[in-house]
């Protein structure tokens, strides 16, 4: 199976990329750190494939789509798992930058990379879509309004999509549990530590994830877990 992955430098989306290998598969990923991008590629050479591109601008993506799908085909699994998370604070005490920010990375990222790798997958009416959710996408907390926002957007936005694919294909927003990532420690340093590292989450989501196909198309789903 060939597997796209954004975000795949770190965190949930490098502990994906390391298991889904080790299950056979092959990866396709970006990420924007160039120095990780290249520790990437000296550890997992062809048919592996893994460039610098931040999933926020279009014309980058447009680029890497069009590599990716000249000389690596259409993928069976797109996984956007990008994403950042606000400076934590009262919603008032965002600046515009730093709320454009999440937007960009968390939103118009993930429509990015819809825009330019789907419509591929659309034509040979095959393919999961997965857009990495949170719980926050599905309730909320004080201090990461801006994260919640643009999670809660990602859940309609993947349903709204899901109305849209043809049968045989699936749109799912996940929601990957609560797992000790950078990202978690810098809104809940002090209880981050408590819970699974990326590692060991990957060891049961991978396998989790490739079970997802057309059934469940439009639901919103948890590691281990359904929500509707």
């Amino acid at each position: 199976m060939k597997i796209l992955i954004t975000g795949v430098t770190r965190g949930l989306g490098r502990a994906l990329a390391k298991k889904f290998i080790a299950l056979g598969h092959t990866v396709i990923g970006c990420g924007r750190s160039g120095t990780e991008i290249f520790d990437l590629r000296m550890d997992h050479g062809a048919p592996h494939d893994f460039m610098v591109c931040d999933v926020a601008l279009d014309n980058k993506v447009a680029i890497w789509a069009a590599k990716v799908l000249e000389h690596d085909s259409v993928p069976d699994l797109l996984i956007n798992n990008a994403g950042v998370m606000n400076p934590v604070g009262a919603l008032w005490t965002q600046s515009d930058r730093e709320f454009t920010k999440v937007m960009d990375v968390n939103i118009r990222g993930i429509a990015n990379v819809i825009r330019h790798f789907v419509p591929a997958m659309v034509a040979k009416k095959h393919g999961v879509i997965v857009n990495l959710s949170s719980g926050w996408g599905r309730s909320v907390s004080p201090d990461v309004a801006p994260y919640c926002a643009s999670k809660w957007a990602i859940e309609g936005l993947t349903k709204a999509l899901a109305e849209e694919l043809p049968r045989g294909m699936a749109a799912v927003p996940l929601n990957p549990g609560v797992i000790d990532t950078d990202m978690l420690r810098s809104c809940w340093a002090e209880g981050a530590a408590s819970y699974q590292k990326a590692e060991a989450w990957a060891e049961t989501a991978a396998e989790f994830i490739l079970r997802i196909g057309p059934k469940d198309n439009g639901k919103s789903l948890s590691v281990g877990g359904f929500e509707e």
